[in-house]
């Protein structure tokens, strides 16, 4: 191979290893892992995991990789598109730093091939490691998520397609110039026209997510096959960087691999909304907790947030992407239950429609200044006695700049979440992951008791 950009990456792709792995690396990997599984689990209920599910099953295939919690085996890529559907189905899916929903494509990318292959845990782990330092890199390289979407209409999630690939070649044991061929074939077959935002029932934002994942491993698949593509799909003119690269960023891609791990910029979400939601949410409720308020005294609810980040929870139609919807919502009810929605039913209260009148949300130049990319918020509650009290959270709950997630808070969700299945077991099988010979062992522990 002629060295370049893409085999500057796919040599260290093609040699990565869980040993190499630090501590925190792996452990934060096996807490992104089991996240996301149960994420999908859960996804299962919507209406695109529904559908995803029963598309995958009508595809068929060879019986390489289970759908999630169907008793049914479908092919790799046909699996891979049906959890990863069904893991950002419920908006309860991991977000990351740089932006978007990597694991609800590179972990479910990575599970499928790795059940198909039946690979070890430890293998799982270091995939999906690798999966991010991939993924995540070109995603900056490329301007990040507001970025791509300002400059091409994109929803950046498509990049993490080669993540996936990355992640699913691994698994394969491709060696480097099969990994850039995996990465080039890959590309034809994903994208994500960010107009999605705009629909009603979260359909197509749930599936985009399955696609990348099942363009990743199909992509692998097609390059141990012998299928090729241009070697420098990453670096070459008309390649990934001439069409989307932000100017300046090129060593975005291979900047630290091996010493900065991607994963470790993965954040955690506890409610089932849109991730620029939470820390409202979480501010809001604060406020009302700390200080007594109740929602009838209630005159007019500030929200401030980084322009970029309010452009995409702005008055959508979809409920559980809306700021205004979900603040109202989470302040009539008193917060929000992952495993209840309370949409439509809390439509019908004339307190909800009163509150969500009296919300304002706006760009607001502290927070464009300090984290123009960012998830923080500044809420403001004013009462009709004419207080006003505010409080301000830079990173939500779950957040990696805040901690990540431990392994409580982990079972905490996900024993209100999946009530049906042997929580404990779930976890206690991922935080020993490193040590499973067959990854079907841990995916056996999500059955419903």
């Amino acid at each position: 191979m002629t060295e370049n950009l893409t085999t500057t990456l796919t040599r260290y792709a093609a040699s990565t290893t869980h040993g190499a792995l630090p501590t925190n690396v792996r452990e934060r990997a096996k807490q992104v892992i089991v996240d996301e599984i149960a994420c999908s689990y859960f996804g299962r209920r919507s209406l695109a995991g529904d559908l995803g599910a029963r598309y995958a099953a009508e595809a068929g295939g060879p019986p390489e990789a289970r759908i999630y919690a169907t008793g049914q085996r479908v092919s790799a890529p046909n699996a891979a598109l049906a959890n990863g559907a069904a893991g950002h189905g419920e908006e309860v899916d991991g977000a990351h730093v740089v932006g978007g929903h990597p694991g609800a494509s590179i972990v479910h990318a990575a599970v499928a091939m790795a059940e198909k292959q039946r690979a070890t845990g430890a293998e799982l782990v270091n995939a999906v490691v690798l999966g991010y330092d991939v993924g995540v890199r070109i995603v900056e390289a490329c301007g990040k998520l507001y970025g791509v979407k300002d400059r091409f209409g994109l929803n950046s999630d498509f990049l993490y397609a080669f993540g996936c690939a990355a992640a699913a070649s691994r698994l394969l044991g491709l060696d480097a110039t099969r990994h850039a061929h995996a990465l080039a074939l890959t590309s034809f077959s994903t994208n994500a026209l960010a107009s999605f935002y705009a629909e009603k029932r979260h359909i197509s934002k749930s599936l985009c997510n399955g696609q990348f994942a099942s363009a990743g491993v199909s992509g692998a698949l097609m390059a141990r096959a012998g299928l090729e593509g241009h070697e420098d799909i990453v670096g070459a003119p008309y390649g990934l960087l001439h069409a989307w690269g932000a100017e300046g960023q090129r060593e975005a891609v291979t900047r630290g691999l091996g010493d900065q791990f991607a994963i470790m910029g993965a954040n955690f979400k506890f409610l089932n909304a849109g991730y620029p939601i939470h820390a409202p949410v979480e501010a809001a409720l604060d406020l009302m907790a700390t200080h007594g308020i109740r929602v009838g005294q209630i005159a007019a609810v500030d929200v401030g947030m980084p322009t970029n980040t309010m452009k995409v929870v702005d008055n959508r139609d979809m409920h559980n992407i809306c700021l205004q919807d979900m603040l109202s919502a989470a302040l009539v009810r008193g917060g929000l239950k992952l495993r209840e929605s309370p949409f439509p039913e809390v439509l019908g209260d004339a307190a909800f429609g009163r509150l969500r009148q009296r919300i304002t949300l706006r760009g607001h130049p502290d927070l464009d200044r300090d984290q123009p990319d960012g998830r923080g918020a500044i809420v403001t509650i004013t009462t009709v006695d004419g207080v006003s009290l505010s409080t301000r959270i830079d990173y939500p709950r779950g957040h990696s700049k805040r901690g990540g997630a431990t392994w409580p808070e982990l079972a905490d969700k996900w024993r209100e979440g999946l009530p049906e299945c042997n929580v404990d077991r779930m976890l206690a099988l991922a935080q020993r992951l490193d040590e499973v010979e067959d990854v079907n062992e841990f995916l056996n522990a999500f059955r419903a008791r």
